[in-house]
């Protein structure tokens, strides 16, 4: 086959992208020198989307199939979302520029874009659907695709259909078999005086060791662990079970053996994507807020209050974020067995 020569302009496109930004104030003739700044954030707002969507497609391509601990595949998965993180920390530095813009300059050209609004970019909606925030866990879930055209919804409800990257760690942290294998706990010596254990000998040690490094004030946390670790409770209420949380504990905690290492990068990297969308949250926020103080969105929200809801409501790897509080002091940590400690390394 004979190669074709590649243009930089031809293989961007840039002819397009060049001429993808109309003034709706140059059209009335009221030119408003920001709003081609304004047109410019949020088009790449848009194109970093896309790709934050390519990215999680990608990862959950990888976790749909069974997932070795120690492989290139999980290595890719930690690689991708820890990419997703650096795109996400550029978005956030993006209000910075968007700050140039003063509440004045905003209003030479605000009125004109009604009913349109960053409320209607179905991208973000996909990627948060894609990512496990589901419709019940939404604030304002009357009118969050109110706005939308029907392509659009239903593009995002083919985003909410499919396994989400929490459901998908839920089912990876499940299939770990570490209380499983009981021959590698045969040699394990409890720190605690265990005479009839219910569970597995490790939980019921582990678990008396927490409760006794709780200080007066937090015994209500001893209910709190039962709860998180051994009883089943709604949907609504978590998106990991009991004993995906009892894997992703045990992770957090033995993270210093080889094969866990990849695990906890990649709990790591679920816990600051959510982290940089909260900052992304909450600084578009303060932003709205400085910009219009307490009016209405261009497309009909309640403006900073929509979006101060969304930030207090919208963390999507809250489940593990919660098992920080489970956690023990590193010189407390019961000393594993040596069948499990070999089980753990490197072989």
């Amino acid at each position: 086959m004979t190669k074709t020569d590649v243009h930089y302009g031809d293989y961007l496109q840039l002819e397009k992208i060049l001429n993808a930004q109309e003034l709706e104030s140059d059209k009335q003739q009221l030119h408003a020198h920001d709003e081609m700044l304004f047109i410019i954030i949020h088009q790449a707002y848009e194109l970093w989307f896309k790709q934050l969507l390519f990215e999680v497609d990608s990862v959950a391509a990888i976790m749909q199939k069974p997932v070795n601990d120690n492989s290139p595949e999980l290595q890719t998965v930690v690689h991708r979302t820890s990419r997703m993180i650096t795109i996400l920390k550029l978005l956030v530095h993006q209000i910075d520029i968007m700050e140039t813009m003063t509440p004045m300059d905003f209003l030479d050209f605000r009125d004109m874009l009604r009913p349109a609004s960053g409320f209607q970019s179905w991208q973000f909606k996909a990627l948060e659907a894609r990512l496990g925030l589901k419709y019940q866990h939404r604030f304002g879930q009357e009118y969050y695709i109110s706005q939308l055209k029907q392509a659009q919804i239903d593009l995002i409800k083919q985003a909410e259909n499919q396994q989400s990257i929490i459901d998908l760690l839920n089912q990876w942290l499940e299939r770990m078999p570490f209380f499983e294998e009981a021959h590698n706990w045969t040699n394990y010596k409890p720190v605690s005086d265990i005479s009839n254990p219910t569970e597995h000998i490790f939980w019921e040690d582990y678990q008396q060791i927490y409760i006794n490094s709780l200080a007066a004030a937090e015994q209500s946390n001893r209910d709190q662990f039962n709860t998180i670790f051994t009883k089943d409770t709604p949907e609504a209420v978590r998106q990991l079970s009991p004993r995906a949380c009892r894997a992703a504990l045990f992770i957090m905690l033995y993270r210093g053996y080889p094969i866990l290492q990849l695990p906890f990068q990649l709990l790591n990297s679920l816990l600051e994507i959510d982290e940089q969308l909260s900052t992304w949250r909450y600084r578009h926020m303060s932003m709205v807020h400085r910009m219009i103080g307490s009016r209405i969105g261009t497309g009909g929200s309640t403006g900073r209050d929509y979006l101060k809801g969304a930030l207090d409501k919208h963390y999507i790897f809250a489940d593990i974020a919660r098992l920080t509080s489970f956690l023990i002091e590193r010189r407390k940590l019961p000393a594993l067995s040596t069948e499990m400690e070999k089980r753990l390394g490197f072989k």
